[in-house]
Order: structure tokens, then C-alpha cells, then sequence
């Protein structure tokens, strides 16, 4: 894991793009299909929005997974949803998933006593009546600091499945190379999230600015999020291939991620 230059971030972004636009239908397709599998998991009681935490490593490895493949030259068809549920490889993801949930309900327990249960019933009632809402400015800047550590933890985990599932680590073992991967390379995610975000919040201002704050605005912003959550997936992959290189199951490349 040699230390690369925070320009990479962008490198990322671009290549995640690349591979985008060669099969825009069939990503988006998978990431609406991942969407409805996990609301339907988390629409059961008690357990099913756990579950749906512990299956994030699950679901991310088929977008690596067509990722791949699209580097490939293949078509990703819907079975690459079942990437991350076949055995023996699941119960592993599964365990990665427990510290997923492990570190989300700790996200949870910090943000429960960090931040005053007043300010969600203010942001609730400006949603309902319009107006600024009341709220004390260090409950404010307590929700970016816990907004930024969850980026941070989510980033920090993000290789960990790959790591499972193509190097066959163990949960604890890619947890750790994940970790220190982003901690080795935190100036380029830095570059890569600050790029992301800017290029979506520059497009949301100009749809804003053309259309008005409109119901057809709120559907085009809407599908700008799935767009751009793609394209972080996409940019993840390009890491990922750059940081550990190319799954041993690809094959030769037909879509170069050098360029």
C-alpha cells in the first residue's frame, strides 16, 4: 500500500465514471434492486433494520463485483445481486456486517447524548410548518462532527468486503488492511469525497436555478443522488483495483482504468 498523491481522489472519481457510462442502465437497475431488497428487510420489526445493516457488505459486493466486470468488457446482468450471498463467502460478510452494525449502533449511543432531543423535534415541526427552526448553535455543530465521523467510519470500512471476498481474509484481517488503507490514503478520499460532493452540489444549484423549487426539481435532485451514489460506488472500485490491484477472478481488461 504505497502512499499515493491526493490528486488520486480525482483520478478515482473520473474512472468511476468511465465505468459508469458504460452500462448505466445495468448499474442503476442494481442499485434500485438493492434499494427495494434492503427497505423490504427493514420493514420487518424489531430485526429487520439490524439485518439490513449486517447485509451492507453483502450488497456493496455487487456493485465491486460489476465493476469488475464492466472493466472486463462483460455485461452485468442481475445475478450479480446474488455476488455477496452465495456461500461459503456470506457467513464471512455477515461478520463484517456485525461490526458494520457494531459501529452504527455506537454512532447512535454518541449522537443520542451529544445531541439535545429537542433539535429533532425542531427540524420535524420546521417540516411540517415552514420558518427557521429554533435550535442552539452546539447542537449544530454536534451534528457535523457526527455526520463527518460517520463518513469517516463508513470510509474506513469500505474495502473490507472486496478484502473478504477476493483476498479471502478474515472479517477481523480485512477490517484492520481496510482501516489502515484509508488512514494511509486519507488526503485522497479527502480529495475524492470533497470532488464528489462539490460536482453534486454545482449540478443540484443549477437544476435549482433553471427549473425552481419545484415538485419535478425534488424528482430530478432525487435521481441526482442515485446517480452520484453510483459513482461513489464506481470511484471505490477504482480505489480498491489501485490500493490492492485487480481481483484475481477478472481476466484480461478490455476497459482500461489507466488512462
Amino acid at each position: 500500500m504505497n502512499s499515493l498523491p491526493a490528486i488520486t481522489g480525482w483520478l478515482w472519481l473520473k474512472q468511476g465514471a468511465g465505468l459508469f457510462r458504460k452500462q448505466p442502465a445495468a448499474l442503476t437497475t442494481l442499485l434500485f434492486a438493492n434499494i427495494l431488497v434492503s427497505i423490504g428487510i427493514s420493514a420487518v420489526p424489531l430485526l429487520g433494520p439490524m439485518v439490513a445493516v449486517v447485509l451492507i457488505p453483502s450488497f456493496s459486493m455487487a456493485f465491486m463485483k460489476a465493476c469488475l466486470m464492466i472493466e472486463n468488457g462483460e455485461r452485468v446482468s442481475p445475478a450479480v445481486l446474488l455476488t455477496g450471498f452465495r456461500k461459503p463467502v456470506v457467513l464471512d460478510l455477515c461478520k463484517v456486517g456485525l461490526i458494520y452494525l457494531g459501529v452504527s449502533l455506537l454512532m447512535a449511543l454518541v449522537t443520542r447524548f451529544a445531541v439535545d432531543p429537542g433539535f429533532w423535534e425542531q427540524v420535524a415541526r420546521q417540516g411540517r410548518e415552514g420558518g427557521q427552526p429554533q435550535v442552539a448553535g452546539s447542537d449544530v455543530l454536534a451534528m457535523f462532527a457526527i455526520f463527518g465521523l460517520d463518513v469517516a467510519a463508513l470510509m474506513a470500512l469500505c474495502f473490507a468486503a472486496p478484502l473478504t471476498y477476493w483476498q479471502k481474509m478474515g472479517p477481523g484481517k480485512a477490517v484492520f488492511y481496510s482501516f489502515f488503507a484509508v488512514v494511509r490514503s486519507a488526503r485522497v478520499f479527502i480529495v475524492l469525497l470533497l470532488a464528489w460532493f462539490a460536482i453534486f452540489f454545482g449540478i443540484c444549484m443549477v437544476v435549482t436555478l433553471l427549473l425552481g423549487t419545484s415538485n419535478i426539481t425534488r424528482v430530478v435532485i432525487m435521481w441526482l443522488i442515485f446517480l452520484f451514489i453510483l459513482l461513489l460506488q464506481c470511484a471505490m472500485y477504482a480505489g480498491y483495483r489501485q490500493i490492492f490491484g485487480k481481483p484475481a477472478d477478472g481476466g484480461a481488461g478490455k476497459v482500461s482504468l489507466d488512462k
